[in-house]
């Protein structure tokens, strides 16, 4: 059954209507009439099938890969819980983008919802938490599965209603009892991080170069275990947090770098999404172009260009039009520049294609980003040249792009005529 509350963000609201259409009436799934390849709903509700013995009860035990979700609905009193699949063993890639590389949006689907919630009401201020928390934390803090047993007040239900930021959210029902069935693995690097006095940033950026990966510190912010004031932070918050925080300690060390020496172009499709990136050759600036074509989820039959822009001194306030999927980017060309030792300044195009019928998180900018810079088109004398390779990759005009693009309005060397002219 889709479920909306007076808490739905108006983006999803837009989604939620066109779901309700008479289009979607009269196709009913068969005849994709939306133009995507496959019906998000029935796919959803075909995954719903597949899980439903396996959770059609109060009580699951399983290993939880380990995971955990804070919503952001109610803020300061949010929601809060574990998630718990109802099989046993290595679960860890139920919940680890790290490993969905190869997979297709429907495994995706299947994997978040076989990821039990059970839900609780808590206040962000974790020192007014009760036993069930701390449980939580301690999940959060693991490496490994967690064997766990979650006791709900109802048989969990699965809502088609998704998050362009998390990964899907699995069936969940309100929360009675959970307990973590044996001891979970925890680094004695996480144990002096969460016991120390540092600020969250610094903390975010011990636990990074430590190595440890971005989800697990993600998760560890979350669950209110970083920082000199503690608190639960939504899933959605920490994702952004953590990719930004880390974006601008990077930023700050390319500065110092030389700028690459040629025009270069990078491509990569991935789950329906086309990313492109152009480096060129001066100093630091960043910029995310972003188009749903007409066809994807929150396409149209005009599509507009959407973006977001900092200079070397990083962005003023939020991405306000890109959202997450700005910092998840940055972060990936920036890794890459650092691993380079040179900076340079950066567009980064992406197109939303009808084949990315269902979102499943900011995670796959980060991973479609990030194989895109390993897969370079060509070096270029010329930001000319660059541009009619690019031509070759995107669906829409360039001139749309264009005659958005901050980066380029600031170059004195051409005039936007000039690009016009040669498109």
């Amino acid at each position: 059954m889709l479920r909306i509350d007076i808490n739905t963000p108006p983006r999803y609201l837009k989604l939620m209507e066109l779901f309700n259409s008479k289009l979607c009436a009269i196709c009913k799934g068969r005849k994709l009439l939306c133009g995507r390849p496959t019906c998000p709903i029935l796919e959803r509700f075909r995954v719903a099938k597949t899980i439903e013995k396996r959770i059609n009860r109060r009580d699951i035990f399983g290993s939880s890969p380990p995971s955990i979700f804070v919503g952001e609905y109610g803020y300061p009193k949010v929601r809060i819980g574990p998630l718990v699949p109802p099989i046993e063993g290595n679960t860890s890639h139920l919940d680890s983008p790290l490993k969905w590389e190869n997979k297709r949006i429907k495994d995706i689907l299947y994997y978040r919802s076989l990821l039990v919630m059970g839900e609780i009401k808590a206040d962000v201020n974790v020192r007014k938490s009760e036993r069930i928390l701390s449980e939580v934390q301690e999940l959060a803090m693991s490496v490994r599965p967690v064997d766990s047993e979650i006791l709900l007040k109802k048989r969990p239900i699965l809502k088609v209603l998704p998050s362009e930021f998390a990964p899907p959210v699995g069936p969940k029902a309100e929360l009675l009892d959970f307990e973590l069935t044996e001891n979970p693995k925890i680094p004695k690097r996480t144990d002096y991080i969460v016991n120390d006095e540092l600020k969250a940033e610094p903390a975010i950026i011990r636990l990074y170069n430590w190595g440890f990966d971005e989800y697990y510190i993600i998760r560890l912010l979350s669950a209110g275990l970083l920082g000199t004031n503690r608190k639960l932070v939504p899933t959605r918050w920490s994702i952004t947090a953590v990719q930004d925080t880390i974006g601008k300690r990077l930023r700050k060390e390319i500065l110092h770098y030389e700028p690459i020496n040629e025009f270069e172009l990078y491509f990569y499709e991935f789950l329906g999404n086309r990313y492109a990136v152009i480096l060129m050759p001066e100093t630091y600036a960043f910029e995310l172009l972003e188009v749903w074509l007409k066809g994807s989820l929150f396409g149209s039959d005009e599509p507009k260009v959407i973006h977001d822009y900092e200079d070397f001194r990083g962005i003023k306030g939020y991405a306000e039009e890109t959202t997450g999927a700005y910092y998840a980017a940055r972060l990936s060309v920036l890794e890459s520049l650092k691993q380079r030792r040179r900076q340079a300044r950066i567009i980064v195009f992406r197109e939303v294609t009808p084949k990315y019928y269902a979102p499943v998180g900011v995670w796959q900018i980060r991973l479609g980003v990030k194989k895109a810079m390993g897969n370079p088109v060509g070096r270029f004398n010329t930001l000319q040249e660059a541009l009619n390779e690019l031509k070759k990759f995107l669906e829409l005009k360039l001139e749309k792009y264009l005659e958005k693009s901050w980066i380029l309005r600031l170059r004195k060397q051409r005039t936007l005529d000039y690009y016009f002219n040669m498109v």
